[in-house]
């Protein structure tokens, strides 16, 4: 099986509001999956699905078996991880590994004992008297103790400055993933995470609205700074987007030639951060 998540047609409603529509996507084992979108779009009820959280309609399918029937089973093979602030404030440092020890099986105690002994984190300290700093550095060290198929990750940095962010991400990447576990990240940091993805979803009202590897976007989107003289002639090549930069006029393009760009100035591919804006504002305007 080459794809960690099959999900096809699902909805899911909370009163009138459809919060799933119809969301249909899939990921590739070993992949570093983005999962982007807006408030609301949808983002934490389809994370909460994949693990069992959130009963929904449609067809899914986690690691070979369906979330909604088999999530005790399902969850020795994921582990979902959500803001870094969800720690129980009353417990010690060597309390919460107790806990994680007794209530997943492939938690490693001395792995993450021997995580933490690289950092200054005392283990008979309460989490309430950690910083926000030593806190990441735990929850760093709980992930990374833990063998699964699938990480899920849910707005993990929320809160957290720059600097703890980045320490997250970077030790995520080398000291966690070694290329055959899958990791899904939900973030609003996107500029945070580009460099980290494989594969990028992009999810607005419910819906799927980029399904793309990263290694594709280049051969498909381009960005081009335009001077006024030129607005027309690249108003004829069908723009998804544009906004206006310093007296000139930055267009985003979705499966123009890139040669034929070229003539009107230089192109380039364009960051997630506004390829993600064009995808959503553009479809808005039209």
């Amino acid at each position: 099986m080459t794809d960690i998540v099959e999900a096809r047609n699902l909805e899911k409603k909370f009163g009138d509001f459809k919060a799933l529509d119809g969301l249909d996507f899939s990921v590739t084992r070993g992949s570093i999956c983005g999962l982007i979108g807006p408030n609301g779009a949808g983002k934490t009820t389809t994370l909460k699905a994949l693990v069992g959280l959130s009963d929904v309609e449609g067809d899914l399918r986690v690691a070979g078996r369906d979330p909604r029937v088999s999530r005790h089973k399902l969850m020795e093979e994921v582990c979902f991880i959500a803001d870094v602030g969800i720690l129980p404030k009353w417990f010690k440092v060597n309390q919460v590994l107790d806990y994680v020890e007794a209530v997943h099986p492939r938690f490693s105690r001395e792995r993450a004992e021997q995580i933490l002994s690289t950092t200054d984190i005392p283990a008979n300290k309460r989490i309430k008297e950690l910083s926000k700093g030593m806190v990441t550095q735990l929850h760093l060290a709980l992930v990374m103790a833990i063998d699964v198929q699938l990480l899920v990750l849910d707005e993990p940095t929320l809160g957290l400055d720059i600097i703890y962010r980045k320490e997250f991400y970077d030790r995520l990447l080398n000291d966690y993933y070694d290329g055959d576990c899958t990791i899904i990240i939900s973030t609003h940091q996107v500029e945070e995470i580009e460099t980290l993805l494989s594969d990028l979803l992009f999810i607005d009202n419910g819906k799927i609205v980029l399904d793309a590897a990263m290694q594709d976007l280049e051969n498909i989107y381009s960005e081009v700074l335009i001077d006024a003289g030129h607005y027309a002639e690249a108003e004829q090549l069908g723009p998804i987007y544009h906004r206006d930069i310093l007296g000139k006029r930055a267009y985003i393009f979705e499966g123009v030639d890139r040669n034929r760009l070229r003539e009107l100035g230089e192109a380039a591919t364009p960051t997630v951060a506004d390829l993600f804006v064009a995808k959503l504002r553009g479809a808005k305007r039209e």
